[in-house]
């Protein structure tokens, strides 16, 4: 399905090796993972949506994206935290205004509320299984907020099987250090002893960037940023996680 997700949109991070995803000799093992919301929830909906209320705008989906991110940055530098429905409701009065398009009433409340109807990859299932195997804790550490957790875990049906840490606690949107560390601080597991997985590039660095061991779950196949982070674990799904997880528990 072509959704319009432009690369600088999504954006991208490091190179998997058998040195990383083993954690080499003395790693330490994972007790936990505190996860993005995408690696969960597959977000083309969402662009699959707006391509079919702009179809002659096909740049619409990755420009709001693209917004909303630099919102979230802007206002944690600039001290002037909403929490995240409202960015994106912001975010996409701009990118119309931008874009010289015209929404309805109706158009605007289905391209909001989309955001809360998403259902899980087809991959997610299985491995949640693996990880529960390995009594591993699972919890999202996204900047969505805990209700927009929820309801899209509802929708299938794995509300349960999380824990929810909203950067909404912190006041602070990602890749701000307090938000990484609300991981340590709500489980009580090291940053050493958890795993971030993360969807996004940007976000792979700032969670490798705050020490925690990171796994960059690259579904949409996207070319690595140039950053200076930790090296990054790479996979295209999540099995590259779990293998992850399994190995530290190993070594």
């Amino acid at each position: 399905m072509k959704t319009g997700i432009s690369a600088a949109a999504w954006a991208s991070c490091s190179l998997l090796s058998a040195a990383a995803i083993s954690g080499g000799d003395g790693a330490a093992k994972i007790k936990a993972i505190v996860f993005d919301a995408f690696p969960i929830f597959d977000p083309r909906p969402i662009f699959g949506l707006v391509k079919a209320t702009f179809p002659d705008n096909p740049s619409f989906g990755s420009k709001w994206f693209s917004k909303i991110f630099a919102y979230t940055w802007l206002r944690t530098n600039g001290n002037r935290y909403v929490d995240f429905p409202r960015v994106i409701e912001q975010a996409l009065a701009f990118t119309a205004k931008d874009q010289k398009v015209s929404m309805t009433p109706e158009q605007r409340d289905q391209l909001l509320g989309v955001w809360q109807m998403l259902k899980i990859w087809p991959d997610v299932a299985g491995a949640l299984d693996e990880l529960d195997r390995l009594g591993v804790r699972k919890a999202f550490l996204s900047n969505f907020t805990e209700q927009m957790l929820r309801a899209n875990a509802r929708n299938s049906g794995i509300e349960d099987r999380f824990e929810y840490l909203s950067t909404d606690r912190a006041g602070v949107y990602k890749p701000d250090p307090r938000a990484y560390q609300l991981g340590i601080d709500h489980l009580g597991v090291s940053k050493n002893n958890m795993a971030f997985c993360a969807f996004a590039a940007w976000d792979a660095a700032g969670a490798s960037w705050f020490g925690y061991p990171t796994v960059w779950v690259n579904r949409l196949k996207f070319a690595p940023e140039n950053l200076d982070a930790a090296e990054i674990v790479e996979g295209q799904g999540m099995e590259t996680l779990v293998d992850f997880v399994e190995n530290r528990l190993r070594a």
